[in-house]
């Protein structure tokens, strides 16, 4: 059994990881903004059609203002698939599955409905954080370091789809809990 971390512990790493990130991104790499990092998917988007399509990415008016390129927002997301790992693998949680139990248990242990599951979960996702002009981390995360109203608002709308999406999909069919 994997024992979590402390809650408290957590949440002040998260606020000092937070602090720097702030840091280094406004005053090391000059950047206006910090954390979020949606932009970066498109960018990514960008690369792979720039392999079959160099010329539909080069005439394309979206990909000439966001700069198809690796950049600190890409390695930002990069750091964060890392230090997921690097921690579950000290705290000995690591595990590879293909089917997690809980939605194995709600809709079957196919492969292929999990992935596609998770492309329309991701992709849904990220339309709505392009729609909003930037990603959970940076509404949320951030606007709450600065006590911004959007950011709690974000943070509660965040919190109220998520609960709402989690009751919805994995409600019980005898109308118990999940």
């Amino acid at each position: 059994m994997v024992k979590s971390w402390r809650p408290y512990l957590a949440g002040a790493l998260v606020g000092v990881l937070a602090t720097l990130s702030v840091l280094v991104s406004t005053q090391v790499l000059g950047k206006p903004k910090y954390l979020g990092a949606s932009t970066t998917f498109v960018r990514v988007a960008g690369m792979v059609e720039k392999s079959f399509s160099p010329r539909h990415v080069a005439e394309n008016s979206y990909f000439q203002a966001k700069k198809v390129k690796i950049d600190w927002q890409l390695m930002f997301v990069v750091g964060i698939l890392l230090g997921a790992l690097v921690s579950s693998l000290a705290e000995r949680g690591f595990k590879l599955e293909s089917v997690p139990p809980l939605w194995k248990e709600r809709f079957g242990g196919s492969v292929a409905t999990r992935a596609v599951g998770a492309f329309f979960g991701g992709a849904l996702a990220m339309f709505g954080a392009r729609l909003a002009g930037g990603c959970p981390s940076g509404h949320g995360l951030s606007g709450l370091m600065q006590l911004s109203v959007s950011g709690f608002l974000a943070m509660a709308g965040f919190f109220g789809a998520g609960v709402l999406v989690a009751k919805l999909v994995y409600r019980s069919g005898k109308g118990g809990r999940p």
